[in-house]
């Protein structure tokens, strides 16, 4: 007769067979799942065998190549968004490495259990359903992305250029990666991103606590930098000059900015910021800008406001036009031109509109016969012209 004991151990043999036996399957079947409608490497234009240097270099030169303030093509933006997301799967070495060994649907369904809250990530996820845990890391979360920061560079420029529109080519010293950056790190787990550092503690018999702490040596998740690195004698980064091309569209505005993605400093583990040039409006010597509307200040003579004139201006790009005034013009008077502004933005096209304040000149004296005239054509009041007039209430 069999025993309890031995029964019930067999029974469990039976289920954790079966159980080994499901994940076997479900495994060779997540394998499989390879999604070909897009192949990172030719997106950049790489072999599978490319070093992290050749990745970065395609990158660059796809990225520019697409890049949505320099391409105008139907279609460049998003496939300035399909490099970029390739270039951020192939520099990340878990990322990439779910890619290469399960395609971009598997890479997807990692992405997924990470925005779950999933705290395995991997294939550690589908075990745990089962009850095995393998190391004590249940209910660990992944660390978030991080980009090293953004960079904000004034770019001065005159009304003219606003107004016509720009080319600016700038060179930029940034820091990068040393060349052998991935040669000077070495392994450990307790790395979970840049400079975070997470060791478990037992605190009691089947109970750990996560205790953190700030490391510089973690660069990436599960990667700590080696100190004195051969391959790196400078440090982790070094100095790169690089040339950009802005193009400053017409009409742009005063503290608008013009940006390039992920061109700021490279570190370890992190991707690399934005690179942004802050429009800064010179001061032009005639005309002043609110918006799209131009404004201006002219000096006339008295003479001029009393009987109309015309008078002819220069504009910011060259060209000259004609304000005709036939009646009286009062001081500080105000006259709008339609259509002699800044070009319009965001697609209204046309121009802003010109407006024109007037600032009457008095003469400082005026001799007798000056007076008399101007009393005889205006048909003042006074006796001798010379005197000021009096009035009693």
């Amino acid at each position: 007769m069999m025993r309890p004991n031995a029964s019930r151990r067999q029974q469990g043999l039976r289920c954790l067979a079966a159980q080994l036996q499901f994940l076997l399957t479900l495994l060779a079947l997540l394998a499989s799942v390879v999604r070909g409608a897009q192949d990172f490497y030719k997106l950049l234009g790489i072999k599978r065998s490319a070093s992290p240097k050749e990745i970065k270099k395609a990158y660059r030169s796809k990225s520019l190549e697409f890049h949505p303030d320099k391409n105008k093509e139907e279609g460049a933006a998003e496939k300035f968004a399909e490099i970029a997301y390739a270039y951020e799967v192939l520099t990340d070495e878990e990322k990439k490495e779910i890619y290469d060994r399960h395609g971009e649907e598997g890479l997807k369904q990692h992405e997924q259990r990470q925005g779950q809250g999933g705290g395995h990530g991997g294939f550690d996820d589908i075990f745990s359903h089962f009850g095995f845990n393998f190391g004590g890391h249940g209910g660990r979360g992944r660390q978030r992305e991080q980009t090293t920061p953004n960079v904000d560079v004034p770019l001065r420029v005159t009304m003219k250029q606003l107004y016509l529109g720009d080319t600016i080519e700038v060179s930029y010293t940034r820091q990068t990666l040393c060349t052998n950056w991935q040669d000077c790190m070495r392994n450990n787990q307790e790395c979970q991103g840049p400079g975070v550092k997470v060791r478990m503690q037992q605190i009691a018999p089947g109970f750990v606590q996560q205790v953190q702490q700030r490391d510089e040596r973690c660069v990436a998740q599960g990667k700590m930098w080696r100190s004195n690195c051969r391959e790196c004698p400078s440090g982790q980064t070094q100095q790169e000059k690089i040339e950009l091309t802005i193009d400053l569209n017409k009409g742009m505005y005063p503290g608008e900015s013009i940006s390039f993605e992920g061109v700021a400093d490279e570190k370890p583990g992190m991707n690399p910021g934005d690179l942004n040039f802050v429009i800064v409006q010179e001061k032009d010597e005639y005309f002043h800008r609110d918006g799209d509307h131009l404004y201006i200040t002219m000096e006339i003579p008295l003479v001029d406001a009393l009987t109309g004139f015309k008078h002819e201006f220069t504009h910011l790009d060259g060209h000259k036009f004609t304000v005709n005034v036939s009646g009286v013009t009062e001081c500080d008077h105000v006259m709008r031109v339609t259509g002699k502004g800044m070009p319009r933005r965001g697609g209204r096209g046309g121009f802003g509109d010109l407006y024109i304040t007037f600032d009457v000149e008095f003469p400082d004296s005026l001799t007798d016969e000056q007076r008399a005239g101007i009393r005889k054509i205006l048909g003042g009041r006074g006796g001798d012209g010379g005197g000021s007039a009096s009035e009693e209430f």
